[in-house]
C-alpha cells in the first residue's frame, strides 16, 4: 500500500509541474524524481506550476514557496533557450507540488487548497501554510498538519 501512495504522490507532483513534456523525463517513482531533481528541473516546469497555482504570482508567495522572486521567474520566461533550475530550486518546486497536490486531495479541490494555503491555520500556530515552506521544519509541519486533517485528527 505504501508504494502505491508514493507512486500517486509522484504522479500528482509531475502533473502540477506540467507532466513529462515539461519535465523532459519519464518520472514514475521517487528514484526517477530524485535523478531529475539532481539534474535540475527545466524552467518550463516551474512556469507551468506557477500558471496552474495562480496565487504563486501574487505578492511574495513564490518567494516563500519556491525561493524565487517574481522578477527571476520573468527572466526565466524571457529566455528563449531551455534553462534548468538549481538543485535547491528544483527540490523546493517539487516539494511545493507534492504539498499542494496533497492539499487538493484533503481540501477537495484546487480553489479550496489555494484558500487553505493562504489562510492562518490553528494547527500551525495561526500561521499560513505558504509562510512555512521556506524551511524544511516548516514543510514538515505543513505536511504533518495536512495528514492530521486528512485523517480527522485536528489537535
Amino acid at each position: 500500500m505504501e508504494a502505491v501512495q508514493v507512486e500517486s504522490d509522484v504522479g500528482r507532483a509531475v502533473g502540477l509541474l506540467g507532466g513529462e513534456k515539461a519535465i523532459h523525463a519519464r518520472v514514475r517513482n521517487a528514484m526517477d524524481a530524485h535523478e531529475v531533481l539532481l539534474k535540475g528541473l527545466p524552467a518550463d516546469a516551474l512556469l507551468h506550476l506557477v500558471s496552474a497555482v495562480t496565487f504563486l504570482e501574487r505578492g511574495d508567495a513564490l518567494k516563500k514557496a519556491i525561493g524565487l522572486s517574481l522578477r527571476t521567474l520573468q527572466r526565466h520566461k524571457a529566455k528563449s533557450a531551455p534553462r534548468l533550475l538549481s538543485v535547491e530550486q528544483s527540490n523546493r518546486a517539487w516539494r511545493f507540488a507534492e504539498i499542494f497536490a496533497h492539499a487538493i486531495d484533503v481540501m477537495g479541490g484546487e480553489e479550496a487548497a489555494e484558500i487553505w494555503m493562504n489562510k492562518p491555520a490553528i494547527g500551525l500556530s495561526n500561521r499560513k501554510p505558504v509562510d512555512l515552506l521556506a524551511t524544511s521544519a516548516g514543510v514538515e509541519a505543513v505536511e504533518e498538519y495536512l495528514t492530521r486533517l486528512e485523517y480527522g485528527v485536528y489537535a
